[in-house]
């Protein structure tokens, strides 16, 4: 280990090393920053904020002049790191953004979601590019082919998938993972892909029969990030324990390099050195291996393999250079028409993005690291924005109220003459209720079909509330298979107590378990408030009815209740175990956990 920070003000979230150089690391934090540092230095170069919610991923351009974070709330921020700015804002994804990819050369992104979805953007423009949805479950890693001409993708369905871009369709897919994928990435020369998963394998795919050419094993837990050497001799592969450096046709290992990283993120080469990052809680570390000092180990033979004997030696020629095709790099001529253009349905309004600029800032912590890595070679350097005011806002000129119609400064002829808004009757202020509703509306289509989905299934769960009882509408609710609406719901009765009843609770209770697992805040919030509702207000009940010694006779109404009390039993001790483990989270929610902890404690008395 070479040091460890303390990276952010909550958790780390993720983490990625620059692929140029290996020298710059970007985090991501439930603070919702964004954080840049030199892997030589023990301080924040600069801090980028914006997001609204945690940062999910993390990613840095090929140039290192850009970084892109994907967030919890479906948002995709990427800055500038030369003029210390935000380039732009896009939105597009329904749940939180899982992992980013740029493109080898242009101004191309590409992002995958827990959604399922895919997305290409053009981060010139508004909205995406192209979007591909064949993934049943969330999307964890994404990569460009050298030539920037296919997308593979990988995901927690077990499955890796390769897309070709200039076509927008799948080309194939491989299936012989048996547990999530976690990362993929393509040999930098030949026809290749390597994949890394849960299942605790390493398989390789040639890219022109696609079919498998390898699985390489060894690891003793789910594989968290591989990386080819630059002349694509072998292939490093990291899990929570060790480094292991293989190599294939046939597969065998060259060395294991045992290492306590934990959580490792990324992997990056600099010079004879491969640099790895890991987090853990609010602090990062970061790791180097000296390659020099690869050679074979007597404990690293993967079974059913070749040892070899030979230490690692860069090699004058790529490895299966007759065997299999190498790509061609064209000129980058990238061109959102090249790939056709889909992204109506990710479009915002002029004043949207406004509003994103003008609550993201860059701070620079060091001025001298700042310039040293970002403004290297410029005769002439560009001129951060200044931080330490306030963008002005928007005031039409005819009426003291916000208007989004007027640009963020005034132009000077405001400034100069009776002003008069750029929209006159367009303005906001002069416009009647409904109208007004229409511009804000516009722009948001996707979001106002959700939210009339949202309330037409909560006018329902009301219909039903009124006609039957609280009971059948939390079941309507739950059948749902939306926990947006199960969640409306909780909110109301959480404030009145006297609406529950045991048989409530039993249907509550598994939702309450889905509810604290969530990475939503406000689901959290709910499902603490109506497990602290439960205990309170029930535990004396379910407690005292276990405990109670059987009865005399046939007592059905007693049998009934016990059965619902045991099956609350099983429900509360699964909950008490989430409680337990959440409980070790930094920050507010921790604290809610502990106190639930505490709550929930009697449970062992039956346990």
């Amino acid at each position: 280990i070479v040091k460890c920070l303390e990276a952010h003000g909550g958790a780390v979230t993720c983490a990625a090393l620059s692929r140029g150089s290996g020298r710059l690391l970007a985090t991501g934090g439930a603070d919702c920053r964004v954080n840049l540092w030199a892997v030589s230095k023990d301080s924040c170069i600069m801090s980028l904020t914006g997001h609204k919610s945690p940062v999910e991923c993390v990613q840095l351009n090929p140039s290192e002049e850009q970084v892109a974070a994907g967030s919890q709330s479906g948002s995709i921020r990427v800055w500038d790191l030369e003029a210390a700015k935000l380039l732009k804002t896009l939105m597009g994804h329904k749940a939180n953004v899982s992992c980013l990819s740029f493109h080898p050369f242009g101004n191309f992104l590409a992002s995958g979601s827990s959604d399922t979805n895919i997305k290409l953007w053009d981060i010139r423009k508004k909205g995406y590019v192209l979007s591909f949805k064949d993934h049943s479950r969330p999307v964890r890693s994404l990569a460009f082919s050298p030539d920037g001409k296919w997308l593979a993708s990988a995901g927690d369905d077990g499955s890796v998938k390769l897309w070709d871009l200039s076509q927008g369709k799948k080309i194939t897919e491989f299936t012989s993972h048996s547990a999530a994928v976690s990362i993929v990435q393509f040999h930098p020369n030949e026809y290749l892909l390597a994949s890394g998963s849960a299942d605790r394998t390493v398989r390789l795919w040639d890219l022109e029969r696609f079919s498998q050419v390898g699985s390489l094993e060894g690891h003793t837990s789910s594989v968290r990030c591989i990386l080819f050497s630059p002349d694509g001799s072998c292939l490093f592969s990291g899990a929570s324990d060790c480094l292991r450096v293989f190599g294939w046709e046939p597969d065998r290992c060259f060395d294991v390099v045992p290492v306590g990283w934990g959580r490792v993120a990324d992997l990056s080469l600099t010079g004879q050195q491969l640099v790895a990052v890991s987090h853990q809680l609010s602090t990062v570390s970061t790791y180097v291996v000296d390659l020099k000092r690869v050679k074979r180990s007597g404990e690293s033979k993967v079974p059913g393999s070749v040892q070899d004997d030979r230490p690692l030696a860069e090699r004058q020629e790529p490895r299966g250079a007759a065997l299999r095709r190498s790509y061609e790099r064209p000129t980058p001529t990238c061109s959102s028409q090249r790939y056709g253009d889909q992204s109506g349905g990710g479009r915002r309004s002029l004043s949207e993005e406004e509003t994103e600029e003008k609550v993201s800032t860059a701070e620079i912590h060091n001025a001298e690291d700042y310039q040293e890595i970002f403004q290297p070679r410029r005769a002439i350097s560009r001129t951060p924005p200044r931080t330490s005011e306030p963008f002005p806002q928007k005031i039409c000129p005819s009426c003291p109220s916000f208007c989004p119609c007027l640009p963020v400064c005034p132009p000077l002829s405001l400034l100069s003459v009776p002003p008069v808004c750029p929209q006159a009757s367009g303005c906001p202020a002069s416009l009647s209720d409904e109208d007004a509703l229409a511009l804000m509306k516009k722009g948001h289509d996707t979001m106002c079909v959700m939210l009339s989905s949202r309330l037409k299934n909560l006018e329902t769960v009301r219909a039903v509330w009124t006609r039957e009882d609280i009971k059948s509408a939390v079941d309507t609710a739950v059948s749902m298979n939306d926990l947006s609406i199960v969640v409306d719901v909780l909110n109301i009765i959480n404030l009145q107590p006297s609406l529950w009843k045991l048989d409530l609770v039993t249907t509550v209770l598994p939702q309450i378990d889905k509810l604290l697992q969530s990475k939503y805040e406000s689901y959290m919030h709910s499902g603490c408030s109506s497990l602290r509702l439960v205990m309170k207000h029930f535990w004396p009940l379910i407690s005292d009815t276990l405990k109670a010694t059987p009865s005399v006779g046939v007592d059905i109404s007693r049998e009934e209740r016990l059965l619902k009390c045991q099956l609350c039993l099983k429900q509360l001790r699964n909950l008490r175990q989430v409680v337990k483990n959440k409980a070790e989270l930094v920050g507010r929610h921790g604290s809610t956990f502990c106190e639930l902890q505490l709550l929930t404690a009697p449970l062992d008395d039956l346990l």
